[in-house]
């Protein structure tokens, strides 16, 4: 049984493993949103839809939790972690219960920060193995806590500030913990003692998308962890056909630049036109921008020249081609960016998105903006950065090679496979 919370960005990461627990033999069943059934069940697994849970559009969050209406930057994060994560969760495993009682399964796989998972793990025999489809967000003592886009002090001020911040991260957690438990008496748990962020995670095993290049550097790594890279997700179904321009990307002595903005927040304004505004007047550079809107190929401002738009283009066949991809953060695509060897320039707003772009900076992979909403300036001095220091493609690309090196969907196979084959008496 795998369950992924209902985001594209969720779901993708476990196709390829479908398709690799399916091609050895294995029955797979994966529950979440009902937008997913088409693509799941095209992988040659069965699909579960949240029912009891509320099944919620992700372009339009607010129509099922209002509070999220109008709400961005850290008030946005602790709302949508609230009530979308965690006040549904006892809905969850009431449908997870019905799902067990008519088929129970051998093995759990479940998504980080899926809270039903982490609650029906509790209520089930079956071992439980966690993936991490997000940033790992596992306290260390070598760093600041996870989340705040803080690099980690390299002085004893800096230090000091880490544990101080570290200090007061359970007064930041208390009502996430209070909600959590809640859910949890609910379905007739007790209270848990852990940390919000470790409730949700196997204490048995924890697969991590991304590298240790990809991360702070950390010392007291528990055990249990294992970094699996980057899985080569699909397209969720969408059809694509190159568009016309596409020879363009291989024209010689011109730099490609991808922009793209994710799927959710997605005003153009935000990145996409300071992104263009920055770069509008250079000939050499063709920007190629994805809207992340279904059938959405045009913007609300006038189009230069040397720009071309999309709705969608698969990674996988335009990243070879690109040359700098500034982006606002989304782990998928910050993963895939790096895979190809792509220095990135990010504009991580919110949610996980700001401790992204610490992360990759840190590792000289790439340019933090701090802001989700940069100027033309702020970009343009980015590029002009970046297009002048070969260190920030020689990152990249280190970081793609660690990323080839560990396995993808073979490994969480592998693990998965691991687990059942541990819990048979």
């Amino acid at each position: 049984m795998i369950v992924a919370m209902p985001f594209a960005g969720h779901i993708a990461p476990f196709l390829p493993v479908i398709d690799e627990l399916v091609a050895r033999g294995h029955e797979v069943e994966l529950y979440s949103g009902s937008a997913f059934r088409e693509a799941v069940e095209r992988h040659g697994a069965m699909s579960a839809a949240w029912t009891e849970a509320p099944d919620f559009d992700e372009n339009d969050l607010a129509a099922t939790f209002p509070r999220l209406q109008g709400r961005k930057g850290i008030a946005q994060l602790l709302i949508n972690v609230e009530d979308l994560f965690v006040r549904t969760g006892p809905a969850q495993v009431a449908d997870l219960q019905a799902i067990w009682n008519a088929r129970p399964w051998d093995v759990l796989l479940a998504d980080g920060l899926s809270v039903g998972a982490s609650l029906i793990a509790e209520l089930t025999p079956a071992p439980w193995v966690s993936l991490s489809v997000t940033p790992l967000n596992m306290p260390s003592r070598d760093m600041p806590p996870s989340g705040m886009g803080i690099v980690p002090g390299r002085t004893p001020i800096g230090r000091a500030r880490d544990a101080l911040l570290r200090s007061v991260v359970p007064l930041m957690d208390g009502r996430l913990t209070r909600a959590l438990n809640e859910a949890r008496t609910a379905v007739g748990l007790t209270p848990t003692e852990d940390r919000f962020g470790a409730a949700l995670l196997s204490k048995t095993r924890v697969l991590a998308l991304g590298s240790p290049g990809t991360d702070f550097p950390r010392s007291d790594m528990p055990g249990h962890v294992r970094w699996i890279g980057r899985v080569v997700t699909s397209s969720l179904g969408r059809p694509f056909d190159r568009p016309g321009w596409w020879q363009e990307l291989e024209t010689p002595d011109r730099l490609v630049v991808l922009v793209t903005q994710g799927t959710q927040n997605v005003d153009a304004s935000d990145l996409i036109r300071p992104a263009i505004d920055a770069l509008a007047l250079d000939t050499n550079v063709l920007v190629v921008v994805t809207t992340g809107q279904r059938q959405l190929t045009t913007l609300p401002f006038p189009i230069p020249p040397n720009v071309r738009v999309a709705d969608f283009l698969p990674f996988e066949e335009l990243l070879p081609h690109v040359d700098v991809m500034i982006t606002n953060g989304g782990w998928g695509g910050t993963l895939a960016g790096l895979a190809h060897g792509v220095p990135l320039i990010i504009a991580g707003g919110d949610l996980d998105k700001p401790e992204i772009a610490a992360r990759i900076a840190y590792r000289g992979a790439g340019v933090d903006l701090r802001t989700g909403r940069p100027t033309a300036k702020n970009v343009a001095e980015a590029f002009q950065r970046m297009r002048s220091d070969g260190s920030f493609r020689v990152a990249a690309g280190a970081i793609g090679d660690e990323l080839a090196q560990l396995g993808g969907a073979a490994t969480i196979a592998d693990e998965v496979e691991s687990a059942a084959r541990r819990a048979v008496p």
